[in-house]
C-alpha cells in the first residue's frame, strides 16, 4: 500500500468534483474547490473519520469492498478504479467483479434525476445503484448477497418479488426475465456468472427450466409498466432505458405524463419515501 500516493489521489479526485457532479445541491459558496470529505464519506457509506485518515496517510489498508465504494463515490473511470486498487495494495478487480463497477456515464445521468425513480442494473438484473425515489418504489435492494443480488434469481425463488406486478402481468414478466438472462448468457458464456445463475435456477425452479428451454432472447424493458406500491396501489409508469456501449449495464428511468394519476402518485411517493415500505428480507 502506497499511503502517500493513495492519499494524494483521493484528495485530487475529491477536489476535481463539484456537488452537482454527484447529485448534491451546490449550496452556498465554498471556501475550497471540490467535495467536502464528509460528502465523499457519505457517498461511499463510510465514516468521515475513516476517509479523513486515508487522506492523511493514517488509515489502515482499505478492503476491496471499501475501494469499490470509493471508486463509485468519486465517479472513477475503469482505469482510475484499477489504479486506486493498485496503490492501495490490491490487484485490480477481475472482469467478473469489475462488471459491477457502475459506468460513470450512466451515473452522471442518474445523479441528475431526483424527482422520478431511476436505477442502474447489470445485465444479470443486479441493482448497482438507485436513487431515493427508486428506494421508495422498490425498497432498498443493496442488502442482497450472492445469487439473490439478481432480481432474475429472486423472481423465480422468492414469490414476494412478484407482488409489485399485477397478477395478469406476471407470466409476461417471467418470460422477459428469462429472455434477458438468455441474452447475457449468450454474451458471457456458460462458465460466467450468467452460467452459474442459469444452473442454479434450473435446479431451483421448474418454471424457469421450462422457459429457458424456449430459447427466447431479448433485452426486454417494456416501455409501459404498472407497478404496485404497498401504500399507493397500482402506479402506471413509462420506462425509458439507456444502455452502456457494451450493453452490460442499463439505466432505467420511470416517469408518468403530467396531470395523470401516475404522476400524482409519484408526487405522493416523494413525500411518503420508505416510511411505510417493508420489503421482503428473504434470501438476504
Amino acid at each position: 500500500m502506497d499511503r502517500s500516493t493513495l492519499a494524494d489521489f483521493l484528495r485530487r479526485r475529491r477536489e476535481a468534483l463539484r456537488p452537482e457532479d454527484v447529485g448534491l445541491p451546490s449550496g452556498a459558496r465554498r471556501r475550497a474547490a471540490g467535495l467536502r470529505r464528509e460528502e465523499v464519506a457519505a457517498l461511499a457509506a463510510m465514516s468521515t473519520d475513516y476517509y479523513t485518515r486515508l487522506e492523511q496517510q493514517r488509515g489502515p489498508r482499505p478492503s476491496e469492498q471499501m475501494l469499490t465504494s470509493l471508486a463509485r463515490a468519486l465517479r472513477l473511470t475503469d482505469d482510475e478504479r484499477d489504479y486506486l486498487f493498485q496503490v492501495a495494495g490490491h490487484n485490480p478487480p477481475a472482469p467478473a467483479t469489475a462488471a459491477t463497477h457502475v459506468a460513470p456515464a450512466l451515473l452522471r445521468v442518474l445523479d441528475r434525476l431526483d424527482d422520478t425513480p431511476a436505477l442502474i442494473l447489470s445485465n444479470l438484473g443486479e441493482t448497482l445503484v438507485q436513487n431515493r425515489m427508486a428506494d421508495a418504489l422498490f425498497g432498498d435492494r443493496s442488502g442482497y448477497t450472492g445469487l439473490a443480488r439478481s432480481e432474475i434469481y429472486r423472481w423465480f425463488t422468492d414469490l414476494s418479488e412478484r407482488l409489485r406486478y399485477p397478477e395478469d402481468d406476471r407470466d409476461r414478466q417471467s418470460r422477459a426475465q428469462v429472455a434477458n438472462l438468455r441474452a447475457a448468457y449468450g454474451s458471457m458464456g456458460p462458465r460466467s456468472r450468467a452460467g452459474e445463475l442459469v444452473r442454479a435456477l434450473q435446479k431451483a425452479s421448474a418454471e424457469f427450466a421450462e422457459l429457458w428451454d424456449r430459447h427466447e432472447v431479448a433485452k426486454r424493458f417494456e416501455d409501459h409498466k404498472t407497478l404496485i406500491h404497498p401504500e399507493l396501489g397500482p402506479i402506471e409508469l413509462d420506462c425509458q432505458v439507456l444502455f452502456t456501449e457494451d450493453q452490460s449495464q442499463a439505466l432505467l428511468v420511470l416517469t408518468a405524463p403530467p396531470r395523470t394519476e401516475g404522476h400524482e402518485k409519484l408526487r405522493l411517493l416523494a413525500v411518503l419515501g420508505q416510511e411505510h415500505f417493508a420489503p421482503s428480507r428473504g434470501d438476504r
